[in-house]
């Protein structure tokens, strides 16, 4: 074929326009199919967002730490140490006196209520809690003032606490069948509101002959208190109570025919400190015997049957053989093998005989010698949860 203009400008333009076309036709996906305008804004919006999401990951906050358990009250290998005084939270003139004899804040405050007369008072236990100590109730179903009168008359201890045992409307099973249902709960629901911790310790030295809510006493029968105790407590279960620590506190077994403790129990669904009470110079312990002679019968009992923590809720000494600082002394010497006690109540009152720390300079020093150690050295937080078992 013969090369002419013509010809070599038709075959040119064939080359340019076939180029074009490769130039402007659509792409296709690894399947064949064309991406249309809506698939390309699809995957340049998904392509937004996939790094947006990145951005916002590079950029967010880290991720806060797991909150630590909360603490527990006392800490492993600590022991409180704790006061009772005749007015308790209504004037700390005694508890100051306490204070600066020990030269020890204490941690926990003892102070009563009866049932017959006491209404709550919301006031009591902020003011305890202000001064770093946790309230501890010690709830008495009686109407305490036969025991006032009893005494004002000077009888002799034994036939007061004939007298002050007998009263017929505290029987035990008047509690269990709900005799005094609205006063719980009015109980309940204040302390409920307080928001933070209060022990109680209800019914205690149940195992003795001198309280209305014993069952050797005021036509109570075997196992009724049991039945009473899980009624009290089930009430405040069912009010939605959860910061109350049940403390079921005997007296210290003072002879072998006041065993069976066992019958005495609540149960460990139902306590959650175990105690007892004690004293040295009265009674019994009226000759000299050392704070394991006075309690050492009354903890291995209890330890056939519980392994929940121990506290003390009341103890003294008088001064009446002239030992009363070296009674101290040895007490705590003892404590320190007791690892499964986590608490001690001073019975700072001069009541029947003088208990108090700050009867005599000699006293005062045994005491503050003792809590000085360092297992005493605690703080009481509210925001602390009470050790309710010792492996805690």
């Amino acid at each position: 074929m013969r090369l002419t203009v013509p010809r070599v400008l038709m075959v040119l333009i064939g080359a340019l326009l076939f180029i074009g076309a490769f130039a402007i036709a659509p792409t296709t996906t690894s399947g064949g199919r064309e991406d249309g305008p809506s698939d390309r804004l699809a995957k340049a919006e998904s392509g937004a967002a996939v790094t947006a999401e990145a951005k916002a990951v590079a950029t967010a906050a880290p991720a806060a730490p797991p909150r630590p358990a909360a603490e527990l009250f006392p800490p492993a290998g600590k022991a409180f140490i704790g006061v009772m005084t005749e007015k308790g939270p209504h004037d700390f003139t005694a508890t100051n006196m306490f204070t600066a004899a020990a030269k020890h804040q204490p941690q926990v405050m003892l102070f009563s209520s009866g049932w017959a007369s006491d209404k709550f008072d919301r006031t009591l236990f902020d003011r305890i809690r202000g001064r770093g100590m946790l309230p501890m109730l010690g709830w008495e179903p009686w109407n305490y003032k036969v025991d006032q009168a009893a005494r004002k008359e000077k009888l002799p201890a034994r036939k007061i606490d004939k007298i002050r045992s007998n009263q017929p409307a505290y029987r035990l099973s008047h509690i269990t069948r709900g005799d005094f249902d609205p006063y719980l709960r009015s109980w309940a629901e204040g302390i409920k509101s307080l928001g933070y911790p209060v022990a109680i310790r209800f019914a205690h030295e149940m195992n003795g002959d001198w309280y209305p809510w014993s069952e050797a006493t005021n036509a109570n029968r075997p196992g009724e208190y049991v039945k009473a105790w899980r009624h009290v407590h089930d009430l405040f279960r069912a009010a939605g109570v959860s910061n109350v620590i049940w403390v079921w506190s005997p007296n210290a077994r003072w002879s072998t025919t006041t065993a069976n403790l066992a019958g005495l129990y609540p149960g460990d669904d139902y306590v959650d400190w175990v105690g007892a009470t004690g004293y040295y110079g009265t009674g019994a312990f009226s000759n000299y015997r050392s704070f394991d002679e006075i309690f050492k019968p009354t903890i291995t009992e209890i330890r056939t049957f519980t392994s929940k923590p121990m506290v003390i809720t009341e103890t003294g000494a008088s001064d009446a053989n002239g030992r009363k600082a070296e009674w101290i002394k040895q007490t705590f010497q003892m404590l320190s093998r007791h690892k499964d006690i986590i608490g001690l109540i001073w019975f700072e009152v001069d009541k029947e005989l003088d208990w108090r720390i700050v009867s005599s300079p000699a006293v005062a020093k045994a005491f503050a010698k003792g809590v000085a150690a360092p297992r005493y050295q605690v703080t009481w937080p509210p925001a602390m949860l009470p050790r309710t078992e010792l492996k805690d």
